[in-house]
């Protein structure tokens, strides 16, 4: 066996140990089956058995780290393979590949000597579906140096130990050092709860440079001297950081009392070796438990059992008006009676009110809170557009001010009209060769705050409201931005839109840039000692002068005090769109230190307005059932679509004829070098191979989620709207949401499959070839047709324009005003159309404005009017302000590139022109653009008039 043991493990070519687990068995049981047909004497035969130790070596180093097979199975393959049994060995390799493919190994014991034609497969599959309903399979890792002996006495108890009606079932895996505990949470999907017993070393004897990087630069020297029990606690804290879902145990020969106050919220629970097994196997039991259980969705099963008599509203419920009909009985059929059975409603009695609840909506938005590391989470079923007004309507006051990227949501500039908000818009910096924005930089913010801070009214800022990730993948670097908005104003409050980042909470590598773990990060970092002596130091060395020093700021990292640093985090979950849940089910998280003292009556009377008195009881089980799934196999899932994500980019850049007409989007064409200081430019290149993308989601101010695949398509001529519905949706069935003028957008998700991918290269494969076709065959003058649409999608592509101004008319109103004239005779200053005017005449100019006040003016006919493009360029040219009196948003890109009260500018009207979308929301082509007139202006009152 010795001789087949790799001294390290190398993924090589692999991006994924799962993929490459899953080819080497494919490579195994091929390789053993040609072996076993072979006689010794062939001339191929050696060749074909060193293929087959390859792969066994390929496999050796990774399977210890799995129940099944198991270190000890796989060495009995290499036992039979080295005494040339390779009958023995074939029938194993052939066994075991069937049951890890078809999971039939968490419930059916392995028999090596099992005839293939007593095994029926789609009785098995079928057998394993059930068992896994009735009684789900998992794996424990148990941490401890064990001899081969020990390992199989623990397994022969965990066996023994099972009962019938246990409500899991499990098998154990053994890790003998500190390092493969680690590598053994990273690769094993299974793992639901560790055990860290009996003194471990600290080295695995297989090296991966990527567990050092997670391990953050631990001193293994250190680690081996630490007593066992400091150990274990240091061994569960790395643990939790990569999992914190995982159940931690651990077992110990300290005192209660000295280890207790050092294991802090890390350990559900701590054991003593004297004591018996038996109640630890039962903690195991209930905390895997206290995961699956969906209180909601139990209750609404419950409820559909029930024989129920309806004297209220709702016919549909319990299909009463469907199978008394004789028209839609097929509704029935095509749906099924689970989903009439459960329909009912709040006010009828029985179950739980969204508006009020106290019995399981309420265990199940608190499994939420603790699934996403929220302090609190709230359900909605009205969508995340429902979810953003709830949160601003409870933050925002009339006349605060809150800065907003503008390429932000629609949901957020409407919340923003029915708060009566002050709204200072920010810019991303833009990609004009795709027709996208990307994210706003720090820069942009601490100027825009550093602006406030002079003209006086900071104290007005109530929030900060940024999209985290892009609808194209941009993800922002949450902790600076939060910690360097907060050196600025310390109550400052964040809106993180995570519609499509709620996956994001499941996986270590994006863990980090959410809001939710941000958030308790932070609260725990401003308490840390160190970090209180090392803000000390900064503030010794970045003096209050330098604060007057704009361009010093901005290129500081600022530190916040943490006495005066709150933390106020809310974030907002489509969990439909990345997740598992009905359409429109989403959540919103909160992690606000000062909820109860200034926004939860607030929050409330906001989820009151706009949360239905009828929700959709079934949205609200699939949420509860979507929580149960990512506290359970989140992990799995996620790592699966970013693996997938990356085999997609590989097989694009390394496909000869996809190349010459497609190209996905690298980090570098997406985030520009000056936000990239880990000099990532791509995951995946075919010159280069993988990059290290960890360490660019580590130190880069932005990072590209690789699950978002934005493909560039003008070689083909074709723009992004045409591509996605005269080819992929008609011709192919390939579903996408977004294009842009000259590109496409995939999404890999938690349902995407290998198989969707190979459809997905096999599809982009056909149109190359039919585009190449076609240009081939094309006369002189088509091919010069053709090549000006390239051109135009490739190099003819209008800037992307930065929003404009807002009109003086709505850039005041009466409170702003007395507050700024209070203040600034108290400076020497003077107030002028809402600026201050400070001593020497010099203005300083703040960009928000007021979107409530011309949404509604525009409601009166006679304050408006209609322009074409050509007019618009006639009444600029003039020196007009032309003011925009509705929203204005094209798709693509899908953004506001016009809100009400905002003044048109000659580069907006010229990217609108540039536009050959169809589809523009807020522009009438028979009339124009709805603007206000010049005298509807006049006629809105100003300050002092």
């Amino acid at each position: 066996m010795s001789k087949l043991k790799a001294p390290s493990l190398s993924l090589n070519r692999y991006r994924s140990v799962w993929e490459m687990r899953d080819d080497g068995w494919i490579v195994l049981t091929d390789g053993m089956g040609r072996l076993m047909d072979m006689k010794p004497e062939h001339a191929a035969f050696e060749k074909q058995r060193a293929s087959v130790a390859a792969a066994l070596m390929l496999l050796a180093p990774i399977e210890g780290y799995w129940a099944f097979p198991g270190r000890h199975l796989f060495n009995d393959i290499i036992r039979w393979f080295e005494e040339g049994d390779y009958i023995r060995a074939h029938k194993a390799v052939r066994r075991i590949n069937r049951m890890l493919s078809d999971k039939t190994y968490r419930h059916r014991p392995f028999n090596v000597d099992e005839a293939a034609e007593d095994i029926d497969i789609v009785k098995e599959e079928e057998a394993e579906r059930e068992a896994q309903i009735s009684q789900p399979y998992f794996e424990v890792l148990v941490v401890g140096d064990l001899t081969a002996d020990e390992h199989n006495a623990l397994r022969e108890r965990i066996i023994r130990s099972r009962r019938k009606d246990d409500p899991f079932i499990y098998d154990v895996v053994v890790a003998p050092t500190f390092e493969d505990a680690m590598i053994a949470t990273l690769f094993n999907f299974n793992l639901q709860a560790t055990i860290i017993r009996h003194q471990f070393p600290f080295k695995s004897e297989y090296q991966l440079d990527f567990v050092r990087n997670m391990l953050g630069g631990l001193d293994a020297e250190h680690a081996e001297r630490l007593p066992e029990s400091e150990r274990g606690i240091l061994l569960g804290k790395h643990i939790h950081n990569l999992r914190p879902e995982m159940d931690l145990y651990l077992v110990t020969d300290v005192s209660a009392a000295e280890v207790g106050a050092k294991v802090g919220d890390v350990f559900k629970r701590v054991f003593f070796r004297d004591e018996d097994d038996t109640e630890l196997y039962t903690s195991i039991h209930r905390g895997v438990g206290e995961r699956f259980r969906t209180p909601f969705f139990n209750a609404l099963k419950e409820y559909s059992r029930q024989p129920t008599g309806v004297f209220h509203a709702l016919p549909i419920s319990r299909a009463k008006s469907i199978m008394n009909s004789s028209w839609i009985q097929d509704m029935a059929q095509f749906y099924g009676m689970n989903v009439f059975m459960a329909e009912t409603s709040a006010t009828s009695g029985g179950l739980d009110s969204l508006l009020e609840p106290v019995g399981p909506l309420k265990l199940a938005q608190e499994y939420a809170a603790r699934a996403f590391g929220a302090k609190k989470t709230f359900f909605a079923t009205n969508g995340t557009s429902t979810a953003n007004k709830i949160v601003v309507q409870a933050i925002v006051k009339p006349d605060d001010i809150v800065i907003v990227d503008r390429n932000c949501h629609k949901s957020h500039h409407y919340g923003m009209v029915l708060a009566g908000a002050h709204v200072a818009y920010l810019d991303s910096y833009p990609l004009n060769e795709y027709s996208m924005y990307g994210a706003v930089p720090i820069k942009e913010l601490k100027r825009t705050l550093l602006h406030y801070k002079k003209a006086g009214t900071l104290d007005r800022v109530r929030m900060v409201l940024l999209t985290n990730c892009t609808f194209d993948g941009v993800v922002y670097n949450v902790e600076r931005v939060m910690e360097e908005c907060l050196a600025i104003k310390p109550d400052l409050v964040f809106l993180w839109d995570e519609a499509w980042f709620a996956f994001a909470r499941f996986h270590p590598t994006y863990r980090h840039r959410t809001a939710m773990a941000t958030a308790a990060m932070l609260k725990t970092k401003f308490k840390d000692p160190a970090y209180i002596k090392k803000y000390a130091a900064f503030t010794e060395k970045f003096t209050e002068a330098d604060w007057n020093d704009e361009e010093k700021v901005l290129n500081t990292r600022l530190m916040p005090n943490p006495e005066l640093a709150r933390v106020r985090v809310y974030a907002t979950h489509s969990t439909h769109k990345t997740l598992t849940s009905l359409r429109q089910g989403s959540m919103i998280h909160v992690w606000d230190q000062d909820f109860k003292d200034k926004t939860e009556e607030a929050f409330h009377e906001a989820y009151m307005t706009h949360t239905s008195t009828s929700p959709n009881y079934q949205i609200l089980a699939s949420l509860d059932v979507g929580r149960r799934q990512v506290e359970l196999e989140g992990y799995e899932l996620v790592q699966r679509q970013i693996d997938l994500a990356m085999t997609l980019r590989e097989r694009v850049a390394s496909h000869p004829l996809l190349r010459k007409y497609f190209s996905f989007l690298k980090v570098a064409d997406m985030i520009p070098g000056e936000y990239r200081s880990s000099g990532v430019d791509a995951y995946f290149c075919a010159e280069k191979g993988w990059a290290d993308m960890e360490s660019a989601w580590i130190h880069d101010e932005f990072a590209l989620d690789p699950s978002r695949l934005t493909l560039v398509i003008g070689a083909t001529g074709i723009d992004g709207d045409t591509f996605k519905n005269a080819y992929l949706m008609n011709k192919y069935g390939i579903q996408i949401n977004k294009t842009s003028r000259n590109s496409v957008l995939f999404m890999t998700n938690i349902g995407t499959t290998r198989s969707s991918v190979a459809y997905l290269i096999e599809v982009l494969v056909k149109i190359a070839q039919e585009i190449d076709e076609r240009v081939e065959d094309m006369s002189h003058v088509e091919k010069r047709i053709h090549d000006k649409r390239v051109k135009s999608l490739t190099e003819d592509l209008p800037p992307l324009p930065d929003f404009s101004r807002f009109h003086p008319a709505f850039q005041h109103s009466t409170k702003q005003t007395a507050l700024l004239q209070e203040k600034a005779e108290k400076k020497g200053q003077k107030v002028k159309d809402n600026k201050v005017v400070k001593a020497d005449g010099k203005l300083i100019v703040t960009p928000d404005g007021n979107i409530r006040r011309p949404f509604f003016l525009s409601y009166d006919e006679e304050n408006c009017e209609y322009f074409h493009f050509a007019e618009l360029h006639a009444e600029i040219k003039k020196g007009r302000d032309v003011v925009s009196a509705m929203f204005v948003i094209p798709y693509p890109p899908g953004f506001p590139i016009l809100v009400p009260g905002q003044v048109i500018s000659q580069e907006i009207v010229s990217f609108m022109e540039a536009l050959d979308v169809k589809e523009i929301h807020g522009y009438r082509p028979e009339l124009g653009f709805r603007v206000f007139t010049e005298q509807a202006l006049q006629t809105v009152i100003q300050p002092g008039e």
